[in-house]
């Protein structure tokens, strides 16, 4: 084998992987968007097949043979062609250790879990879906045996969604934002006036909802002959290409702030897959590189921008004429405060900025309970109920609104949670950065948001998975991870908003 023909073969490999996802990410799409409620079977039937011709494909002998003749001549392999080798090993060596039959009814078992968690949530059954929960983590458990039977499960899966992190830093995290964000929010609760928010509830209908959807698209420089927008249960971004990037929302007839929020969240997951190198294409560096960089791209556009006083004053002439009657008595300062205002709440797609991390942590502990603990499946819901009480103070009333309330679990995305928290920590660091270079405030109150865009282009979406994320992120902002940069920002502007001193 030449080193011309190991090269095509690589590229050649990866374009039949793409293929895989492509099919199996429109299922996906489909399944949770537009299809029929009682469709998971005929799916999951297909599925089961695309898995095990994409498992054959990969994981066999000739693929390990490949990789290996690449890394012994990475002297001859351009800089792109070194990390998709190092990348591919990765994922070879963590797929090729699990037989192809597990491999197989585990993407069958991950479809039948997603329909019949869309069921239990609309039914409130937690008793459906209990079950499920039990062989997505006897699944993952079993996975991460074979991956690295010396580190501790959950380790393992935290590692796979954003590289290098585990549940020590996760711990020593979580403290540090404990120890400034609950005193912050009992002050907040005992000192300071309450904001009004009523007004944010009403009949705001969904025709409205949609043109709103369609205008932050556009101010957020979205080009939308490649990304289009669809309604489903839960708000999520996928991307086949980055030529092609669908975002999904929500609309609920008296809150339109709830897809407001989502819109400009999954928009600014979007504008990262958007902004990738075309070099990229095809390849297993296309995408963003983690799920904690992802985040901090959708939470940087939520609410760093979003819930922004200047964003809110430019924008909120728009927000006025699609529903004038029903903010007919409300400025542009009232409705600044009452998108940030801080009350701990049930839904985590719904909570404020300030309450956001607090849902995470209830997660987090829940699963490592499920993964390093033996907890009983059928205590989980009081096990939540437990947690949300002694983290946020609120009562959960339904498991739909309690354990049911996320799909993440459904998909097998445990170890998934704690990237929302640590990538809301990096879009301070990362917004901190780019004030140095850009006059980000100025740039926000007069609605011109493209230059910010291009300078996320420049330092973040560009590379894809060209660095792992503490590699990106040092690129970007000159030095390591550092969460006082969030935590300063949470208490500079809550404390204003409130009046604090």
């Amino acid at each position: 084998m030449t080193i011309q023909e190991a090269t095509a073969e690589l590229a050649l490999l990866q374009k039949k992987m793409h293929a895989f996802n492509h099919a199996t990410g429109m299922i996906y799409l489909d399944s949770v968007t537009v299809a029929p409620k009682d469709t998971a079977e005929g799916r999951g039937e297909t599925l089961g097949i695309l898995s095990s011709i994409s498992y054959e494909i990969f994981a066999n002998p000739k693929t390990e043979e490949l990789l290996k003749y690449l890394a012994d001549h990475r002297d001859e392999l351009t800089e792109q062609q070194v990390r998709e080798v190092v990348v591919l090993t990765r994922d070879y060596e963590r797929i090729s250790k699990i037989p192809q039959e597990e491999y197989v009814a585990y993407q069958m078992m991950i479809n039948e879990a997603q329909s019949v968690w869309h069921r239990a949530k609309e039914e409130n059954n937690y008793a459906l879906f209990a079950p499920y929960i039990q062989k997505v983590a006897a699944f993952l458990k079993k996975f991460a045996g074979y991956f690295d039977p010396d580190e501790k499960t959950y380790n393992v899966w935290i590692d796979q969604y954003e590289r290098g992190l585990n549940m020590e830093k996760l711990d020593t995290f979580f403290n540090q934002l404990k120890e400034t964000i609950v005193p912050l929010i009992r002050r907040i609760q005992t000192e300071a006036e309450q904001i009004d928010d009523s007004f944010l509830k009403g009949d705001y209908p969904i025709e409205q909802q949609r043109k709103l959807s369609d205008y932050l698209m556009e101010i957020m420089c979205i080009d939308r002959s490649h990304c289009g927008i669809g309604e489903t249960e839960h708000p999520f971004t996928i991307h086949f290409n980055k030529k092609d990037v669908r975002i999904t929302t929500k609309y609920h007839p008296d809150d339109f702030t709830n897809s407001m929020y989502s819109v400009i969240h999954e928009g600014g997951h979007a504008l990262y897959e958007l902004g990738t190198g075309d070099n990229l294409m095809y390849t297993c560096l296309a995408g963003g590189v983690s799920m904690g960089i992802h985040e901090s791209q959708s939470r940087l556009f939520e609410n760093m921008i979003g819930r922004s006083e200047g964003f809110i004053h430019f924008i909120y002439p728009k927000i006025k004429e699609l529903f004038p009657s029903q903010l007919k008595n409300v400025d542009a300062d009232s409705f600044y405060r009452a998108v940030n205002k801080c009350e701990p709440s049930l839904i985590r797609i719904d909570a404020d900025e300030l309450t956001y991390c607090l849902h995470i942590m209830v997660r987090y502990e829940a699963e490592k309970m499920l993964l390093e603990g033996d907890v009983n499946i059928d205590e989980l819901p009081a096990i939540w109920a437990k947690l949300m009480k002694e983290y946020l103070g609120v009562d959960v009333p339904d498991d739909t609104r309690g354990v049911l309330q996320d799909s993440h679990w459904s998909g097998g995305m445990m170890g998934y949670f704690p990237s929302y928290a640590i990538g809301s920590a990096y879009s301070a660091q990362i917004m901190h950065r780019m004030k140095q270079d850009l006059d980000v405030d100025g740039m926000i109150a007069s609605g011109n948001l493209k230059p910010i865009v291009q300078w996320l282009e420049e330092h973040i979406y560009q590379y894809g998975s060209m660095m792992d994320p503490g590699d990106l992120l040092e690129k970007c902002c000159g030095e390591p991870f550092n969460p006082k940069y969030y935590t300063d920002y949470l208490t500079e502007k809550f404390s204003k908003i409130y009046g604090l001193k």
